[in-house]
Order: C-alpha cells, then structure tokens, then sequence
C-alpha cells in the first residue's frame, strides 16, 4: 500500500442546492493534455506596452521536448524577443534556439530557410491557416508551396521539407546568424552540414556562448555552396566564416547600465520591419526530391556531440516516430495534472500555460553528461543527472520553479544542483544566466531563493549543503549582491549606492533571498545561520516610513527622500504602491505595521481596482512579475474570499488561449505558471518554503501526481468561474478554517474537500489563527517580566510617562509598570503600550533611546544574543548603559558592542 497520502478538494454551489464534500474520490486522469495546448500564445500582445518589454507574451510556437535544448522555431521579420510575431507574414528562417518570453532578445542561432530555386532568399510570406503548432511539432506552408515540418528530442530535432514538384528543392543553413551578433563557421559535405556559432549580449549584457551544430540530410545534396557577401552562391567552396551585427538593439537590464538613472526598465527594441540582413556564414544546397528529412543535433560542448547527441536520441526513427515520442513526453509530464470538467477554454488556459511553465530551465549537458561550466572548462554530470541552464532567476523565482519542483521533484534537484554548480565554477550566483554564462541582468539575489524553495518542495537529492555555503558567501559577495556593503551596514541599500538598479527594490529583493537562505540554513540544521538571516529578512522595516506607511527609499543618513507612491525612481519594474506588498513571508509584521487588516484591506481593495494598470498607477500590474503575490495577500489580513475574487479574475480575464492570450512577458515561465497555481486554487507565497496558500480550483475534478509517488487529488463538482467562493473546507476528513495547507501537504499529500458558492462567506478564514504563517523573529507567545542589568538594575520609562520621546533609563527594580517589558512576537520590545526606539534611527555610539509609539521600524527591532546583548539590528549597536554609570535616571544608549557589563541584560 503507498504511503503517500491523498489530496481531495470538492467543491459545490452554495445556492440552493449544495452538494455535500465527498470523503474520497478517484483519481482524474486525462488522455493527450497535449491537444489543448496552443503554442501560439503569447506571439502577439494581449495588452498595452508599459516598457517593460512589450505587451506581449514573447513566446515562440516551435518545436521543443520539455526542458529541451533544442527549441526549434519559426523566426518573423518583424521581431518579437521570442522571435515570432503573429502579426507578421514572413519568415525569414527556423531557428535552433529561443528563449520562451524574455524581455530581451538572445538565441535565435543557425536559421534554416527552405526555398525554391537557386538563389537564396530574405524571407518567405505564409498564411497562419497554413500553419499548425502543437507540443513537439511545429508545420508551416510557405506561399511558394514549400511545407517545413519540425520535432524535436532534448538535444536534437528532424525537419521534414516538403517541395512542390517540378522546382529546385533548395535550403539556406546561416552559422553566423542570430537574433544579436553573431559569428560562425560552417562547413559542407556529401550530405552533412556542420559548424558552430558564437553569440550572446542579453539585454546588452556580456555574456557569450558558442553552441555546435551537425546536420544530415537522407540524401546527398544535388548542389552545394556557400554564400559570399554579394548574396551569391559560391558552388566551388564547403566552407565559410563570417558574422553579423543581428538586428535587435541591446535593451540594458543590468544592475551597471541602470545605476543612477531612472530605473525604468529599458522599452522593446524598435520592430524590424524592413529586410533581414544578408547572409553571414551560409551554406545554400539543393536535392533531387521533392521530401527531404534533415537530423540535427546541437552541443555547447563540441560538434562531435552535436553528432552524438543526435544519435542518441533521434536516431534512425522516422519524423512520424519522433514526432509520436515527443507527443507522448509531452503527454507524460503535462499529464501530472489531470483535470475533467470544465470548459474546453478553460482546458485550453490550463495546458497552454502548463506547456509554458515547462520550457526552461534548459538541458545543457550532453547525453554523455558532459557540459561546459561557467569556468569555461568541460564537467559532467553525474550518472543519471543533467545540468541545465538558461536561469531567469528574478522572475521564475516567484512560482515557476515551484511549480516545476511541485510536478518533478527529481529534475527539480538536477536543476537546484545546476545553480550549485554554476556558483562553484563562476564563484557566484548570478541572477540570470544564459547558456553557461552570467548575465548580471535585473536585480536581488533570486537562485538561492530557487534551491532553498525546491528543498522546500521536497527536492532533496542535490548537494544543498554546499548551496547554503555558497549562498551565506554569495550574500557578502558584490557581483552578487551589488550594494550588499551598503545592506549589511544599514541594513537597507541607501540611494546612491553605486551599481544598484533601484535601492528600494533591491533591497526588498535581499530580504526575500535572506529568508529562503534562513529557510534552508534551519532545514540543514545550521543555527546560526538561520537566526542571523532570519533576522536579516526583516530588513524591510528599515525601509518602512510610519508616517505614510509606504516601504520607501532612503538616504545613507537615514533620512527619507520626497516621495511618491507612483515613482518608479528607486524600484525596478513597478512603483512604490506595487513593491510595499512585497514581503511575502512576514504579512503580519507589514500589516500591522501598516495600522492593521481594516487598513490593510481597504489599501488592497483600492489596489485591485485594476489588474494590469502598468507600473506608474497605484494599482496592480499582474502583466510583470512584482505584484503577483498581492493577490494572495488577502488571506492574510482576515478575507481570504478576496483573493478567491481576485485571482479568479485575474485568471479569466488577464490569460486566453489566443495568440494575445498574455498581455506581458512570460519570462520563461513565470507568468504561465501563476495561470497554472491560479487554476489549481494555490500559490507557494512564501520564498523558500512550500506552504500553499488558498484561493479556489477552477475545475470540478483535479489530480495532480508527483514523479515522487504523491498523488494530490482536487474534486470540485459545480465549480466554474463564478462558483469560486469557499463555503467550507475539511483537510483529511477534518473540518478546517484555514487558509492555507502546511509544507506537510505538498510533501506528504492530504485529502482537501471544499465546498464552493457563488457568494463570498465572510467569515470563513477570518480568525487571526486561520491566515497563513508569517515569519518574525520575536517569541511567540510574547514573554513579559523585567529587564535587569549593571549593578541588578532595571531597565524603566522615566517616570512611567507615556508621551513619546520619553527617555528609557537605568532605575532600581520595583515592579512597577514602567518596568514591565514585553518582547514582543515582531521583534520589539514594549512597556507601557509603546516600543523601545533608537532615537531617530541612530547609528551612532550614544544615540539615546527612548519610548515612542510602535511603527513596526527597525528602530524598534531588538535581537537577544547570547551573553546577554540587546542589539539593536540595523544599527548593530548594543543597548547601553553610558560609562557604567549605574545611578538611578542615567538614560540608555546605543553603542559598539563590547561585552562588557553594560551591555549584559538579563531578559523575561
């Protein structure tokens, strides 16, 4: 009998008729998810340009295997960082290799063309009713009558070209081509085409690749050439080196390019809409046949693996074969979440963004395990294993790699142990790789948020001891954290600092990976680690100004500069209003900082007045990657049915099955993959642990199955896109308030079972013990008592005052009020209902401390520490006691830690 547990969600109206939760059900499974995915999505924009490249989804329709490091696609004129826009009529070449939704253009190397005749062409015109994109298979009939078809393996493909009789079947090969510069040689033989390519410069960055490519063609080349510069088909020559300058200028993402601008991501390149460029490095051969089939196989390690790699998984099979193969991979992984019911749209929305989520990262070794490293030497993974690239860290971070971590814990590992290894070999973890290569590219520290999360979600077999090193040196380590000097003295990254794309953003971003790196540091069992990071991850109240409760920018002197909950100067891809909701994993300490969940919900609810407003309203932008967690927030704040309403309209109406189905970049995942969680009726809100939090499914029956055994099962008869509304809920047979499912549940599995309504129920999860968990760094429950110190005195309000400003001295112990201190569960601590406060925000040694109100800042945060110090975190003073002086009414500073009996306080 499997020990895995069973998860069963039921749901039903709760209008007059309402159908009781089931005690169990039977798994859903479903047969070819793959015919409800439409590759096509996201090739044309769904919704308006805020900059932030396009409105589009900036995917490509192509041919690809899951995780695949051959993404073989059609590549359009007018360009798209995808490569295809729906909008245009011309294709100029099928690429092997894309990015699926960046927000900057790299890849697209090595462009196929097929034509008729003897001559080369720029591009051919085709029709989209000539077209067909599914998983796995991309066809298109050009309007000269030429049919390519293309499928693909992990690591190498077959087109099928098809030539209307009586013409010169003929096809161009560029290695000098690709969507930036690019250089390459390649070279002809009988029926072989090879060579290489190197290429690079993401959003402008410095990162280069050379990838290698062997082609073999089912027949012996008619007539073979190469092209000189004149566009003219040389037939004496089989080979040729050249390059490109590409065609899409560079859109700097980078931390360098941004720093002390506006730090407004850079727009979309202007569209080409003119000719592509000549031909740089290209062979142009012709066949006496009317169908002619080429196997390709690529390697970032050596051509001789391009060839193996092509033997290995192609083979001898047929296009009809490997077309069925790649079918059935991607049937197999989709198919870990089954659903019935429904609406065919609905269906559609799912796959598709299923589909998305499961492009990236990339296999980058070779069959024989061998990879290029970040080092520029060759490594190999160990027997059994994979590395993969093509790391969007500061977007996938949010949910994608959860939800890969959530369907394929194993590959989930290979891809956790990957970024391990790019650290070792590049000294660093970078924020966006491409191929084997940094790129510095946006802002944060997001992979050690990715291994911590995927160790959260029950991906264990990677070496996450080594990860945890890399990420604690990784943290004081400027090509990882620019700024990070700046953070671990302040606390906060201060404007101006130098080398930093928007200081208020990174440092929100610092906070998010200090958690994950507290998270795992606690799972590995390493204390110190854990509380030092930890209380890290409550850097965000420096940042917190009380008076307007915004998480703002701040200057070295710990003054704030003027403001405005719109400016974008300061953050990256949003305003203030968008990024004061990014603390995730402690919504109880904003909220309460924020005046409390009344606030808080009516500030959310002016939030949600828009979905997608861009990142210059005080609303929403649920197209880019900062805001996705608010919608989830509301479960927090006592009104869990909110985020039922919210994320349900954010699903239907933001995501579509049509080519416009996104209305901004997918980024590589990301955005497909909240669509995803949105449908499941769950969301992993918390970086760096697996804790769920709850809106409602979409579908009457859901069965999500785990590669490691577990087996989730969701039942929700009557619901639709209007029954989204939680009744009641039982976990494992017992009645539950909460909103949320423990870590338990993704790893163990349950049984959920729902009843849904049409009308919200106010009351259900609306305790304070019903919202998800939130992280501080205060007891929990609160300890009450004296604080005692130098000469067995206590620490005491003078006089017992209330008013602010009140100095805080050093008075003999006489239980009185003023005596009675509370450590609080967010880290501070109170007497006489106010909070202990460094005077200011003060840094320096003798800055007074004083009795003020509590405004959740880090002037008001106190850590404990062994031997008996009160640290005062973002100042890294100790509570004080001036020259020893224990006469009653001497008044507490802060000051450099000594250890001395001054400092020594013997707490509740």
């Amino acid at each position: 009998m499997s020990r895995s547990r069973v998860l069963t969600v039921v749901f039903a109206c709760a209008a007059a008729v309402v159908v009781a939760p089931l005690a169990s059900a039977a798994a859903v499974t479903i047969d070819d998810p793959a015919q409800y995915v439409n590759p096509l999505v996201g090739t044309k924009p769904g919704g308006p340009d805020f900059g932030n490249g396009g409105g589009a989804g900036n995917t490509f329709p192509g041919a690809v295997a899951p995780f695949g490091m051959l993404q073989w696609s059609p590549d359009t004129v007018t360009h798209q960082h995808g490569g295809y826009y729906y909008d245009d009529n011309r294709i100029y070449g099928f690429s092997l290799t894309h990015l699926s939704g960046p927000g900057c253009s790299d890849f697209g190397n090595v462009p196929f063309m097929p034509t008729v005749g003897s001559s080369p062409v720029s591009y051919s015109t085709f029709s989209h009713a000539n077209e067909t994109a599914t998983p796995g298979y991309y066809s298109v009939a050009f309007d000269n009558g030429v049919r390519t078809e293309l499928t693909s393996a992990p690591r190498s493909g077959i087109a099928r070209f098809s030539y209307p009789a009586g013409q010169r079947a003929s096809l161009s090969v560029d290695a000098a081509k690709a969507f930036n510069s690019a250089s390459g040689s390649i070279t002809v033989g009988t029926n072989t085409l090879s060579g290489y390519t190197d290429s690079g410069g993401f959003c402008g960055a410095g990162n280069r690749y050379r990838l290698y490519f062997n082609v073999a063609f089912d027949q012996s080349f008619a007539t073979a050439g190469v092209v000189n510069a004149d566009g003219k088909v040389d037939p004496d020559r089989r080979t040729i080196t050249g390059s490109s300058q590409g065609t899409v200028p560079a859109s700097p993402k980078t931390a360098e390019q941004q720093s002390g601008v506006d730090t407004r991501k850079a727009p979309p390149p202007t569209a080409t809409t003119g000719d592509v460029q000549p031909l740089a490095a290209a062979a142009f051969v012709s066949f006496n046949a009317s169908t002619v089939t080429a196997r390709v196989g690529i390697s970032f390690v050596s051509l001789d693996g391009a060839r193996a790699n092509a033997t290995a998984e192609v083979g001898t099979r047929s296009f009809d074969q490997a077309r069925a193969d790649n079918r059935a991979a991607w049937n197999g992984i989709l198919g870990r979440i089954a659903v019935s019911g429904g609406t065919d749209t609905q269906r559609r929305v799912l796959y598709t963004n299923l589909y998305h989520s499961l492009l990236h990262p990339n296999v980058f070794s070779d069959t024989d395990g061998r990879y290029l490293g970040f080092d520029g030497q060759v490594h190999t993974a160990a027997a059994g294993h994979a590395q993969y690239a093509n790391f969007s860290g500061w977007d996938v971070y949010r949910s994608q790699t959860q939800l890969v971590a959530l369907l394929a814990p194993d590959r989930a590992a290979d891809i956790a142990q990957s970024a391990i290894n790019q650290a070792a070999q590049g000294g660093y973890f970078d924020r966006w790789t491409v191929a084997n290569g940094g790129t510095g590219v946006m802002n944060g520290d997001p992979l050690p948020i990715i291994v911590a999360s995927m160790y959260a979600f029950g991906a264990k077999g990677f070496d996450a001891a080594d990860g945890l090193r890399r990420m604690v040196a990784g943290s004081h380590d400027g090509r990882e954290r620019p700024g990070y000097a700046q953070y671990d003295a302040y606390g906060y990254v201060p404007v101006g600092t130098g080398g930093v794309w928007g200081t208020a953003a990174t440092t929100l971003e610092y906070v998010s990976a200090d958690f994950a790196v507290s998270q795992l540091a606690q799972r590995l069992g390493d204390t110190t680690n854990y509380d030092l990071y930890l209380r890290r991850a409550q850097n965000w109240r420096n940042l917190f100004e009380s008076g307007n409760r915004y998480l703002q920018p701040r200057n070295t002197d710990a003054t704030f500069p003027s403001f405005s909950p719109t400016q974008q100067n300061e953050y990256v891809e949003g305003d203030a209003e968008q990024y004061t909701w990014l603390v995730p994993h402690n919504y109880r300490g904003l909220f309460d900082a924020m005046g409390g969940n009344a606030a808080v919900l009516s500030r959310l609810d002016a939030f949600f007045t828009q979905l997608n407003a861009g990142p210059d309203k005080p609303n929403a932008y649920l197209g880019n990657e900062p805001t996705l967690n608010t919608p989830w927030a509301y479960a927090y704040a006592g009104a869990p049915y909110k985020t039922q309403d919210v994320v349900r309209r954010a699903l239907t109406s933001i995501f579509k099955a049509t080519p416009d189905g996104y209305v901004g970049n997918d980024d590589l995942g990301e955005m497909s993959s909240w669509a995803v969680w949105a449908a499941l009726g769950m969301y992993p809100e918390t970086p760096g642990r697996a804790e769920l939090v709850l809106a409602s499914p979409q579908f009457p029956a859901i069965t999500i199955s785990r590669s490691n055994g577990v087996t989730v099962e969701v039942t929700a008869p009557n619901a639709s896109d209007s029954v989204k509304y939680v009744q009641s809920l039982a976990v494992n047979g017992a009645a539950s308030s909460r909103a949320w499912l423990p870590e338990s549940f993704v790893n163990g599995g349950g049984t959920l079972a729902f009843t849904l309504g049409s009308t919200p129920n106010t009351g259900w999860g609306s305790a304070a013990a019903d919202a998800p968990p939130s992280f501080d760094v205060g007891p929990n429950p609160a300890r009450t008592g004296a604080i005692s110190g130098l000469a067995s005195k206590c620490v005491d309000v003078n006089q017992g005052a209330t008013t602010n400003g009140t100095a805080i001295q050093l008075y003999d112990c006489n239980s009185s009020g003023a005596q009675s201190w509370t450590l609080a569960s967010d880290g501070s601590v109170r007497a006489l209902g106010k909070c202990l406060d460094v005077a200011n925000s003060g840094r320096a040694d003798g800055t007074k401390v004083q009795l003020w109100d509590c405004n959740g800042t880090g002037a008001q945060q106190w850590w404990p520490r062994s031997g008996g110090a009160l640290v005062n975190p973002p100042s890294g003073k100790c509570l004080d006691v001036p020259n020893s002086n224990s006469a009653n009414g001497t008044q507490l500073q802060i000051y450099t830690c000594n250890n001395t009996g001054a400092q020594t306080w013997r707490l509740p």
